[in-house]
């Protein structure tokens, strides 16, 4: 008994199947790959060798509409060949196959290669850099194969990046944008906004592969990485916390009841002055741990922020960081290069235009990849930040937000610890 199998794979959007999909001890295998010239040879073969079964995957592999699957199960069926498609749930070498199920067959086979003309025209527009099918995100048009500036709603856009990489807080920005230009989006929205490859000046396409620069961003690479870390710093912090008016909101802990210490405000009966309390928010202790004065916690912070600070980052092993960036600038460099070879292979028919295509894509999602990681490395040398910010002035000058901001970069915890009759803080740091 001789068994051969036959698979077709659409380079544009499938990869090759597994050899061992077919579960039988097969003798032969022929694979297609974008044309049908293996299928070809295996009908030549049929002719001259006794084949018993051909397994395939789906009976609309065997051509590219209704009339050339037919025409080739009329040729193998001339040959008395067995079909065996391992994916359907029909079976036409079975002599007791109905014709309602034949007609449903090759209805399937139509729905079928309609949706994978659609996946081809999708995939070709995917190599072209070509904007996936909908509405443009706010601040863009839809020009003729890309993405344009909408002169009226880009500034609006760019101003949203503009306060959240000043504050760092997704829900005052929003706010922000409200108050400002009268646009009302949800958090989520922002979120969305802030996230969007789009206004970074790239592509997004369904399997997440992102292809760079196919339009003029909104924002630059380096302030998408800023933004992608502001974002995983204010993922560890309590909700809301982000966008408080207070500098030490969402930080500090209670050492006694290891409850989070919320911020309570005071004010004397007609008299302006306001006093500012940190307290436990759920103390289970009775007598309950009492409040500490928001301003002398504020105080002894920022001085042992610039006693501990320094001796922190000093005993810390980092890598070399001019290394990695060369090293990853080189291979960014370097794929680079074979990109720009790709036509001069194609004029030497050494490479196809198709195939070309394919590998531009492949290329040039790599480099995003790696752009985006390069982008993520710290810019600045964290031991000459640590000298730079472990003067008590620098964090005197700043305001509360200010403040808010560059404590959220260092500062993971700010713990109290209650040792009578006073107490102290201890301050735990994000590395």
């Amino acid at each position: 008994m001789k068994i051969i199998a036959y698979s077709y794979t659409n380079p544009l959007f499938e990869t090759a199947p597994d050899p061992m999909i077919w579960g039988w001890e097969v003798d032969r295998i022929y694979q297609d790959f974008g044309s049908r010239q293996e299928l070809e040879e295996l009908l030549k073969f049929c002719q001259t060798e006794e084949i018993d079964y051909l397994l395939i995957r789906r009976y609309e592999e065997l051509g590219d509409s209704l009339e050339a699957v037919s025409q080739c199960l009329a040729n193998l069926e001339l040959l008395n060949i067995n079909i065996i498609a391992i994916d359907s749930d029909i079976n036409l070498s079975n002599n007791s196959v109905k014709k309602s199920d034949v007609i449903q067959l090759f209805a399937e086979i139509q729905r079928s290669q309609r949706s994978r003309r659609i996946c081809e025209g999708h995939a070709r527009n995917r190599l072209k850099a070509v904007p996936p099918p909908g509405k443009a995100p706010y601040g863009y048009r839809r020009g003729k194969d890309k993405y344009i500036l909408d002169r009226s709603t880009a500034p609006v856009v760019k101003d949203f990046f503009d306060r959240f990489l000043i504050y760092g807080s997704l829900r005052g920005t929003v706010r922000y944008l409200e108050q400002r230009y009268g646009k009302k989006i949800s958090v989520t929205t922002g979120k969305r906004w802030l996230t969007n490859v789009v206004y970074r000046g790239s592509l997004e396409y369904k399997k997440g592969e992102i292809i760079p620069n196919t339009h003029i961003p909104i924002i630059s690479q380096e302030e998408a990485a800023q933004v992608d870390r502001l974002l995983r710093r204010n993922q560890r912090m309590p909700p809301k916390t982000a966008s408080a008016p207070r500098s030490l909101a969402g930080l500090v802990v209670c050492g006694e009841c290891d409850s989070s210490m919320t911020i309570s405000r005071v004010t004397a009966y007609r008299k302006p002055q306001e006093y500012l309390y940190l307290r436990p928010m759920n103390c289970p202790r009775k007598p309950k741990c009492k409040a500490l004065s928001y301003h002398h916690v504020l105080e002894t912070t920022i001085t042992r922020i610039c006693q501990d600070l320094p001796q922190a980052v000093a005993v810390l092993e980092l890598p070399n960081l001019d290394r990695v960036k060369r090293e990853m600038k080189a291979e960014i460099a370097n794929k680079k290069h074979i990109l720009d070879q790709l036509p001069q292979l194609i004029a030497a028919d050494i490479l196809d235009e198709e195939t070309a295509q394919i590998r531009a894509y492949k290329l040039r999602t790599e480099m995003a990849e790696l752009q985006d990681q390069l982008a993520q490395l710290p810019p600045v040398n964290l031991k000459e930040t640590a000298q730079a910010v472990s003067i008590p002035q620098f964090w005197l000058d700043l305001t509360e937000a200010e403040r808010r901001f560059y404590f959220r970069e260092f500062i993971r915890q700010i713990e109290i610890l209650r040792i009578a009759p006073n107490w102290q803080l201890k301050i735990h740091f994000i590395f």
